[in-house]
């Protein structure tokens, strides 16, 4: 179903994760650390290959498909969650807010060297007590003469700590607007998050904005109201309902290779029917979820893709990647927790990835509101 092209970025960015980030990946999960220095080496490496902000034209920007896009999330997230949620932060969130809000000079600035990987973006809207509820956030942006000034904080922020950029998301007199700051802006800082079960071979972090001043020129004239920071978590959906079948295929291949090695009461245990059931429903749903994706995919390109049709995606495709991992865990036994092995890893990923770019509750709760045309968000 795949054009020659789509096939052969899918093959090209198979090829980079399986003999360039696998065979890392591991150890820096158990480790609980991805070194800067490997991560900006990576990073060049996907600008040079074109997929940052691939989904977007001009500035350097490759300017690919959305299902190219999909594809390339798909490969990435086979090899870990984390690996995606860097390009999709990257290209999706950052460089989108500035590519689709900000102003030329803006985009002149930052988008060539963030395309190229030779400078890393984050995007800060969620806050310790604001997630969900983005319309909540106490970060606030003041005028101080012709400059803003910035008092906040933001809180799981993939990219944070080794972003040379960060577009954030305050609140002002006029509503909700966002920001452009460089990193060593005085009052910046982003401290890194420790102590993590769940993408731990990825860079998380706070920022915080200690009354951080900056020009008025730093505000993306287009980013204002809520509908601007949510349209750019849309695009970063988008990757998910894709990526999420990428762990969801590697725990799947893990357990089908297993279960045709592994041998008890004298015979494979892929002989056995209990565990073809497994590996069937896994195999259906493994395939409803990329059909689903690519789909959607065809829709988006075809420039019809709409935001409740995305929250369908994001919530019955990761849903079920947890659920396909769970099972392919218990395929390998004991040997399904081992880091010899991908599942554990993939799993406990998955729990973030159900969480983030909006909980399985608010994606519950959107289809909700397009089904009945009721809304049911606040109480």
């Amino acid at each position: 179903m795949l054009g020659p092209q789509e096939a052969a970025v899918r093959g090209t960015i198979r090829n980079f994760g399986v003999e360039r980030v696998l065979p890392g990946v591991a150890d820096w999960y158990e480790r609980g650390e991805l070194p800067e220095s490997d991560l900006r080496a990576l990073v060049k490496e996907l600008g040079a290959l074109g997929v940052l902000g691939m989904h977007l034209s001009g500035y350097g920007c490759a300017g690919m498909s959305a299902v190219e896009y999909g594809l390339t999330c798909l490969e990435l997230e086979a090899v870990d969650s984390g690996l995606r949620s860097l390009v999709s932060v990257q290209g999706s969130l950052a460089m989108f807010a500035i590519w689709q809000h900000g102003s030329e000079e803006q985009k002149q600035r930052w988008l060539p060297a963030l395309a190229a990987g030779d400078a890393i973006g984050c995007f800060g809207l969620t806050e310790p007590d604001a997630g969900s509820d983005p319309a909540s956030m106490r970060t606030t942006a003041r005028r101080d003469g012709s400059d803003w000034v910035l008092t906040g904080r933001k809180m799981w922020i993939t990219n944070g700590s080794v972003a040379d950029v960060a577009v954030v998301w305050a609140r002002t007199d006029d509503g909700i607007s966002g920001f452009v700051v460089p990193a060593g802006t005085p009052g910046f800082t982003a401290p890194p998050i420790k102590r993590k079960a769940s993408l731990r071979a990825s860079v998380t972090s706070e920022l915080v904005l200690d009354d951080v001043r900056l020009p008025a020129d730093a505000q993306l004239p287009e980013g204002r109201g809520l509908r601007a920071p949510l349209a750019c978590l849309n695009e970063a959906r988008y990757g998910i309902l894709w990526g999420a079948m990428g762990a969801a295929s590697a725990c799947y291949r893990a357990a089908l290779d297993y279960a045709g090695t592994r041998v008890q009461f004298g015979a494979p245990i892929a002989s056995y029917q209990l565990t073809q059931a497994k590996l069937a429903d896994m195999a259906v749903e493994l395939a409803k979820g990329t059909l689903l994706a690519l789909h959607l995919g065809r829709l988006k390109d075809a420039g019809r893709l709409q935001p409740a049709q995305v929250s369908l995606g994001k919530l019955t495709n990761v849903r079920e990647a947890l659920a396909i991992c769970r099972s392919a865990r218990t395929i390998l036994g004991a040997n399904g927790i081992s880091f010899e092995y991908p599942v554990m890893r993939h799993a406990n990923n998955l729990e973030s990835v159900l969480t983030y770019e909006g909980t399985s509750e608010m994606h519950t709760l959107v289809l909700g509101q397009a089904l009945t045309g009721h809304t049911a968000f606040r109480r």
